[in-house]
């Protein structure tokens, strides 16, 4: 009988892989994504901690950090409250509209408030910031990073994560909390003339409801997480340009590597600690 064995053109017999090798590899290819996430991840973390460590350290470069909160912050205004003004406008026509139904229109004074404090100011200012700062860093610091000037700063004893990121990160620690309360104001001006000015309802009634309801821990909740939403940005963002290797264009790929991210990443941040904060503060996430 002849040999069943598969034969190379060599003559030689080919060796078919084990079962259990096969099954590694497909198991491997199936976490694959799961795996490079983790990874990812951990790196991520890893720059924190460096980022975090260094600000304890000298020299601690004053300049630097009121340089990236100027250009964070003060920078991101004129657009923070254009969408801000627009953003409470349209979320008290909504709010009209639908209280129409039931003759409730005097409670959307708290209807805006309660969502401008929670969930539209400090996402929407975290985007809106994403999109200006965030892409700038990433583009800044992957310029920096082709032309070998992180590589200098470096060779001259100046450690890259101490003088490029750690400015960056505080500076959107400070100013994301900042800009959300300056989106809070700017909206609730707009709810204010779509309501009050356009729609003719009683200033007395709107007022009081948002005054007895909107409670300061709701403007609390906003403000926690614009603090890690701004983690989460410059993170991202630095991440993403001080590992770029290559040249112009991966700068460029990174750079929208780092918007995408940073959006995604604040809308899941979102989610979760909306189901941390209804865990801690079950009164006021109902």
């Amino acid at each position: 009988m002849s040999d069943a064995s598969p034969t190379n053109p060599s003559g030689g017999t080919e060796q078919l892989p084990p079962m259990d090798t096969q099954a590694v590899r497909l198991v491997g290819r199936i976490f694959a994504p799961l795996l490079g996430a983790v990874a990812i991840f951990g790196l991520h973390m890893m720059l924190l901690g460096r980022a975090f460590t260094w600000l304890f350290r000298r020299p601690f470069r004053l300049r630097l950090y009121l340089e990236q909160m100027e250009f964070i912050g003060v920078g991101s205004l004129p657009i923070i409250m254009l969408v801000g003004f627009f953003s409470g406008a349209v979320t008290a026509l909504q709010a009209i509209t639908a209280l129409a139904m039931f003759d409730q229109q005097r409670w959307v004074g708290y209807g805006v408030g309660v969502s401008l404090a929670r969930e539209l100011a400090p996402v929407f200012t975290a985007l809106m910031i994403t999109a200006r700062a965030g892409s700038a860093m990433a583009t800044e610091l992957g310029s920096m990073r082709i032309t070998e000037q992180i590589d200098a700063l470096t060779t001259f004893a100046v450690n890259p994560v101490h003088y490029l990121v750690t400015p960056r990160l505080v500076a959107s620690i400070l100013m994301l909390p900042v800009m959300t309360m300056v989106f809070n104001v700017v909206g609730l001006l707009g709810a204010y003339i779509i309501s009050i000015l356009v729609y003719q309802i009683d200033f007395g009634q709107v007022l009081e409801l948002f005054r007895h309801w909107v409670d300061p821990l709701d403007y609390v909740q906003g403000l926690i997480k614009a603090v890690i939403f701004g983690i989460a940005m410059a993170l991202t963002a630095c991440y993403q340009g001080f590992n770029v290797r290559g040249g112009a264009k991966e700068v460029g790929r990174a750079t929208t590597a780092a918007v995408v991210s940073s959006s995604v990443s604040v809308l899941v941040l979102d989610y979760f600690l909306i189901e941390i904060m209804n865990v801690i503060w079950p009164a006021h996430g109902m």
